[in-house]
């Protein structure tokens, strides 16, 4: 059972969620300590990698200052998979029935990804309330969330893809807007050289912007 449900989930991502893809398991722990000095405790965990299903068993028993998600959760048997191992929330890409209906059947928060108003009307007869908007750039950014606030006042996003350090508080000034996700705030190539005080560095900056 998570300790947290997905609202409290997405209040203390505020103001970012890292999205990470941990390719080398020997770079999860001190990866996940680098972003909670910096204030980001909030990782989603991407499953695009070989390792992605060890490195949150790893950080859940090793960094227990972090909640550990997963992303790009794309099945019913990912779902259930990471339920057994303890992870604290999933989210999807997307969003499919069997998804949503097993979403409900979890003891983690799920939080499925909308695109559209159709999609989001799909999650809203399942009984979410809190969407993944992806990929959010591409899908008109801030200019669609405004729009959707009309129709959908009381919903709550945290957006995803293609967002960057230029152009996070953007979203963050929006009212439905409850974090957002990305992957700036932890580059390929820092990771790769083991520069966790720098990705502090990056982390500190982005809490800091929200502060002002």
């Amino acid at each position: 059972m998570s300790r947290y449900n997905v609202e409290q989930i997405l209040n203390l991502a505020n103001p970012v969620m890292p999205v990470l893809a941990i390719s080398e398991l020997d770079h999860a722990v001190p990866l996940a300590r680098a972003l909670a000095e910096g204030g980001l405790k909030v990782l989603e965990i991407t499953l695009r990698t070989a390792v992605a299903m060890d490195v949150i068993a790893l950080l859940k028993q090793q960094v227990p200052e972090v909640i550990v998600g997963a992303g790009t959760v794309t099945s019913v048997a990912q779902l259930e998979a990471l339920d057994r191992i303890g992870c604290d929330f999933a989210i999807s890409p997307g969003t499919t029935d069997a998804l949503l209906c097993a979403g409900k059947e979890v003891s983690m928060p799920y939080l499925p990804a909308i695109a559209t108003p159709s999609e989001l009307m799909l999650g809203l007869q399942h009984g979410y309330r809190h969407f993944k908007f992806f990929p959010a750039e591409t899908y008109g950014g801030v200019k669609t969330l405004k729009a959707m606030a009309g129709p959908f006042a009381d919903i709550r996003f945290c957006p995803t893809g293609g967002i960057s350090e230029s152009n996070f508080e953007d979203y963050l000034k929006l009212p439905n807007v409850m974090c957002v996700g990305g992957s700036w705030v932890a580059p390929t190539a820092m990771v790769e050289a083991h520069e966790w005080s720098e990705i502090t560095r990056l982390a500190q900056q982005a809490v800091a912007k929200t502060k002002r």
